[in-house]
């Protein structure tokens, strides 16, 4: 009866233990490995009797779940969404706690600390690469590649700079493009593309700062200076140029008051030489008109016209015959006294004033 009841313990016991080992192979098997939205998964077969050892050449997409054996199988995921590598001086901030800010000289020998961030990102297709040479995870990655590489290539490039082009934000800004590109063509094989190098503050030792904030502030004056020079002149050459157009406003006004002038007087002496030709004319005319009158009066019809003339000129004019003797006097002897005193008295009555007649 005791052997009887142990085989039936084993037997609830076997049963008991069979689908517990078949769930757990279940399980070993189809053990669940997941990729985030923005991750991609790396497959690392350990042992397998049907594949291959190593690193499995796909790429695990982001955002999903795969199930295979745990134990036999390494799982690595990469995040390839934009990294942000801050070197800072700042203690609160930065990929590291404490001053990560790159330290060096500049090519004429001053020392100088440069903050800067190196915008980063995983290229997926290399993710297996990565995984075979470099890192299993960002941090690593970062930590053994990314960090030590960049701090150096833009470390000696910016030391190419003087200390003044540090003021320059074009020639920061040239330095870090050209640092960028020199990252890309060291890091792009190892499945690392720098997005960009982007410097921040800058800052010098106290004694030299203070003597460049001295520099700049007497900069400053002069180019104040300038400035106010600059605008005297505008102003002067703005009041030149004021002047000189009233001057020649006034010029202008001369010149057109001349003009007129002189058009008024060219027309007046148009005018005047008119007349004078057509008085010349008019004289001339007359002249000839004289000579001809006179040369009529040397002819031989000359004296019967001046007869004529005088004979209009005395017609209707009373007439009186005085006669004169051989000395010029007046012949009484044969001169009609009577008639003499009676023209003589009628002349002195007609010219005697009118008043006395009066009174």
């Amino acid at each position: 009866m005791k052997a009887k009841g142990n085989t039936m313990k084993n037997f609830k016991y076997a049963n008991l233990v069979a689908p517990a080992i078949l769930i757990l192979l279940l399980i070993f098997i189809l053990f669940p490995h997941q990729t985030r939205s923005t991750e991609v998964g790396i497959r690392v077969i350990k042992w397998s009797p049907i594949a291959k050892q190593g690193v499995v050449q796909k790429i695990y997409a982001p955002g999903a779940t795969y199930f295979f054996p745990p134990v036999i199988n390494d799982w690595y995921t990469f995040d390839t969404k934009l990294q942000n590598m801050e070197m800072t001086a700042t203690h609160s901030r930065g990929a590291r706690q404490g001053n990560d800010a790159l330290i060096f000289k500049t090519i004429d020998g001053n020392d100088i600390a440069l903050d800067v961030i190196i915008a980063y990102r995983i290229d997926p297709a290399k993710a297996p690469d990565i995984v075979q040479t470099v890192a299993w995870n960002n941090y690593e990655l970062e930590e053994k590649l990314v960090r030590p590489i960049t701090r150096n290539v833009t470390r000696e490039l910016f030391g190419e700079l003087k200390t003044e082009d540090f003021y320059i934000a074009n020639k920061r800004t040239e330095k870090a493009e050209l640092a960028k590109q020199q990252l890309n063509k060291i890091l792009n094989n190892s499945g690392v593309i720098v997005e960009s190098v982007l410097p921040k503050d800058y800052r010098f030792n106290a004694a030299y700062q203070q003597a460049i904030e001295d520099k700049k502030i007497a900069d400053q004056q002069v180019e104040r200076f300038k400035s106010e020079v600059k605008a005297t002149v505008e102003e002067y050459n703005q009041l030149l140029q004021q002047a000189q157009g009233e001057v020649n406003k006034m010029i202008a006004d001369v010149d057109g008051e001349f003009l007129k002038a002189k058009i008024a007087a060219d027309a007046y002496y148009d005018q005047q030489s008119k007349i004078a030709k057509a008085i010349e004319a008019e004289g001339t005319a007359q002249a000839q008109g004289i000579e001809k009158m006179v040369e009529a009066l040397n002819n031989s019809g000359g004296a019967t016209m001046v007869k004529i003339k005088m004979a209009e000129a005395l017609t209707g004019k009373k007439i009186y015959l005085l006669p004169f003797g051989e000395g010029g006097g007046i012949d009484l002897k044969t001169t009609n006294m009577n008639d003499l005193f009676k023209l003589y008295g009628m002349q002195t009555l007609s010219q005697s004033d009118p008043k006395k007649d009066n009174n």
